[in-house]
């Protein structure tokens, strides 16, 4: 359970707002009469059989200690009163020490009509996952897959050749919406090709430049450093590109490293149904009283609305349709994986 306070307050102290990201080499085309009313702006979506009033939500992070219970529920309320989808963190630790479920119950307790996602690993079994799904009473559950972060965690799993059979049984057989998702190392289009055939529908991409767990992993590292492997993988524009021959079949979640509500936005435009953070969220109930942080959220809905029209986009799909320029590194990180971003600037 010690794992889980130094996973949160690592995470706490690399958090990093200000950082560059590849989101900064996408821009939209300039429109000078976009014809739209901020206020007649639709930003809902659809994910996991889960209609939402707007694009965005709490991944899951943490549970399974005093300090993490504290801000699951901090988190809980903020999700309530926002009408904002929530995940936990891995609950692998309460399925065996039953002393801190509550850690995890908190979540429920406080947001008792709210859409919540249960989470385990990719090493789990079929029978752990209904498990995880009936503690907190969820909606629905994650699979994490992260192989990167076990590679870098001390005491990680080392054998990952039961993942793809585990997350196929539980797809097919846990009874409730599965979303498959990475920790921060971003997918490519193979991970997404090869999950969308054993069953996956919606698929959270989570690529580097948010929490990063690798750093965190390394930090916990008493000898032998790997810090040659915390940058390692595709960011999260990166691994948007690598799915646009998915996007227009699979739900798409982009995650990691979002730092603002236009990087929202230009995940949106790049084809994702729904966009989620952790990292940016634990922050929040960090930093402010809680009904500051709801403010804030709330005033998320409005920015998105907001830079929704001035590109002249009443809904996500006319968004989709809005042409986008890709530029330096990240077109050619596009060019060498034969993306067409030519398409994508030229859309209509």
């Amino acid at each position: 359970m010690e794992r889980k306070d130094e996973h949160l307050k690592l995470a706490i102290s690399f958090h990093d707002e200000t950082k560059k990201s590849d989101f900064d080499l996408i821009d939209f085309v300039h429109n000078s009469l976009p014809n739209t009313n901020v206020d007649n702006i639709d930003i809902s979506t659809s994910i996991a059989t889960f209609t939402q009033s707007h694009p965005f939500y709490i991944n899951g992070m943490t549970g399974g200690t005093e300090l993490t219970k504290n801000f699951n529920q901090k988190l809980a309320i903020l999700a309530r009163e926002t009408n904002t989808m929530m995940g936990v963190g891995s609950l692998s630790v309460a399925l065996r020490h039953k002393e801190i479920e509550d850690t995890f119950k908190i979540v429920r307790k406080e947001n008792k009509n709210g859409i919540i996602f249960a989470n385990i690993g990719a090493d789990k079994s079929l029978e752990e996952a209904k498990k995880a799904v009936h503690l907190i009473d969820a909606n629905g559950i994650q699979i994490h897959i992260n192989p990167a972060q076990e590679i870098i965690m001390p005491e990680g799993e080392r054998d990952f050749t039961k993942w793809i059979e585990n997350i196929e049984n539980i797809i097919s057989n846990v009874g409730v919406p599965v979303i498959v998702k990475e920790v921060g190392f971003g997918m490519s289009r193979e991970t997404i090709k090869l999950l969308k055939s054993i069953g996956a529908k919606t698929i959270d991409i989570s690529g580097k430049g948010g929490t990063n767990f690798g750093k965190i992993e390394n930090s916990r590292r008493k000898k032998d450093s790997l810090a040659f492997l915390e940058e390692y993988g595709f960011s999260t524009a990166e691994s948007l590109l690598e799915a646009q021959e998915f996007v227009s079949n699979t739900e798409i979640i982009s995650s990691g490293g979002i730092r603002n509500t236009y990087d929202i936005v230009k995940s949106l435009a790049l084809g994702a149904k729904s966009t989620s953070m952790a990292g940016k969220f634990i922050m929040l109930v960090n930093d402010i009283d809680i009904e500051n942080a709801i403010d804030i959220v709330n005033n998320w809905k409005y920015q998105i609305k907001s830079i929704m029209a001035l590109i002249g986009a009443n809904n996500i799909k006319e968004l989709q349709e809005k042409d986008i320029l890709i530029r330096g590194k990240l077109n050619e990180f596009a060019r060498l994986r034969n993306i067409d971003v030519q398409a994508l600037a030229n859309r209509k």
